[in-house]
């Protein structure tokens, strides 16, 4: 019936439709040539959308980012007639039958265009002939870093676009909407950067060979978050150095006591420097955690030091006053400290020493106490007992050398000062 062959008409599906490449007569052209050929370069706007910065990677110097990157640019060879003013839509599997602007990434290590399900590529040709042209890449790409500030640094990287065929007789490459062209995911954000900032610039590079090129640049500077670092690196130097500083406080006879306090100290410090070291690259300078680590081990260093002093003084000290206060015999009368260093034994009070021969007296002072224990067991464990409670302020302040008592004031107050200077400098 009539109204039958009516409906067939208005039903679209039954119409065939022409082929896209009939429609925009792609086999009527040369596309290997670009648009106005031999006439004035071609203007090929640019606008970037980063979707993400995957990583930053001090080691390798390079940074990963994600972004869709959109051309726009006019071929009057693919216009054609729409009566609805309509852009046409494609995919990817037209991109190799036309002509299309060879921009790539200039100092990229590698990139790639995502491909699931397909590859993400859009073509959109409107009647006039303009071309939107958008991709979906990732690129990781160098980032010329300077970590003469680490870890209180911030670094100024940029993703660099450029024509590789075409120099700037043939393509203009703009911003196709000045510095609003480059916009970003709100969301987007690091584990150990703050993003300051995104930007948009233009520029020329100059080759010898081919001439000059437009190039366009997306900046964006990162502050690196110093909170990790405190924990890991400034906490632990910190903890180090004053806990090198309990030297200070101990008898300068207990020679293992200090020592030990002091190798390990030295120790744990070199462990720390390792560690950061090992996730820095080989730079030829010298960063800022190397300066607040090498100034930390060197106060634990000099606090080593400090006690070899106190111990060779010491020792240079009891030899002349035994010198001093020698007898006819060979005893010499030394007080109970010093005698406790020298045999080992604890003693109440002052007792003569030979010098020929310590162990002997410390068994014969150890049987003579035996022998007066046999009549009164507890007494003199008792008196001994409150005599050394009594007596190890006294001890320790008789004992203390005037480099310990200069030292407990001395490295602390350099330490702050220190500190502060260091931490005023580069924050």
């Amino acid at each position: 019936s009539k109204r039958e062959i009516k409906m067939r008409k208005l039903d679209s599906t039954k119409v065939r439709p022409l082929k896209s490449e009939q429609l925009l007569r792609i086999e009527d052209h040369d596309f290997a040539l670009r648009p106005g050929f031999g006439g004035s370069p071609i203007p090929v706007g640019i606008d970037v959308q980063v979707e993400s910065i995957d990583s930053i990677s001090e080691v390798d110097m390079d940074f990963t980012m994600t972004l869709y990157l959109r051309h726009y640019w006019k071929d009057e060879r693919l216009s054609f007639r729409s009566n609805k003013n309509k852009s046409m839509t494609f995919d990817g599997r037209l991109i190799k039958k036309i002509w299309v602007p060879d921009v790539f990434f200039v100092h990229s290590k590698r990139s790639f265009i995502h491909d699931t399900t397909v590859e993400n590529i859009m073509l959109r040709v409107y009647p006039d002939g303009n071309v939107l042209f958008s991709l979906r890449i990732t690129v990781s790409a160098m980032c010329f870093m300077d970590f003469s500030r680490f870890p209180l640094d911030t670094q100024n990287c940029s993703l660099e676009l450029e024509s590789y065929a075409y120099n700037e007789d043939d393509l203009m490459l703009y911003w196709k909407h000045g510095n609003k062209s480059l916009s970003t995911d709100e969301h987007i954000s690091l584990s150990q950067f703050f993003i300051e900032e995104f930007s948009a610039s233009s520029g020329l590079a100059f080759y010898s060979s081919t001439g000059w090129y437009n190039r366009l640049f997306i900046n964006f500077a990162l502050r690196r978050h110093i909170f990790f670092f405190v924990l890991q690196s400034y906490f632990p130097a910190m903890l180090m150095v004053m806990l090198s500083w309990v030297s200070f406080w101990i008898d300068r006879r207990a020679v293992p006591a200090r020592v030990s306090l002091g190798i390990t100290t030295v120790l744990t410090m070199s462990t720390i420097m390792t560690g950061v070291s090992a996730s820095m690259p080989q730079v030829s300078y010298i960063k800022a955690v190397d300066v607040y680590l090498w100034i930390s081990f060197l106060f634990v260093f000099l606090s080593v030091i400090e006690y070899a002093a106190v111990n060779y003084l010491t020792t240079i000290e009891e030899r002349k006053q035994l010198k001093k206060r020698g007898k006819a015999s060979g005893m010499y009368s030394i007080d109970a400290v010093q005698a406790m260093a020298f045999d080992g034994c604890f003693h109440d009070t002052d007792v003569d020493v030979d010098l020929t021969g310590f162990s002997d007296r410390c068994e014969e002072n150890e049987t003579r106490a035996g022998a007066a224990s046999v009549s009164n067991v507890d007494t003199p464990r008792i008196k001994r007992k409150r005599s050394l409670k009594g007596n190890v302020g006294r001890i320790i302040l008789q004992n203390n050398h005037v480099i310990d008592t200069y030292s407990r004031i001395i490295f602390p107050s350099v330490y702050i000062v220190f500190n502060f200077f260091y931490w005023g400098l580069y924050i």
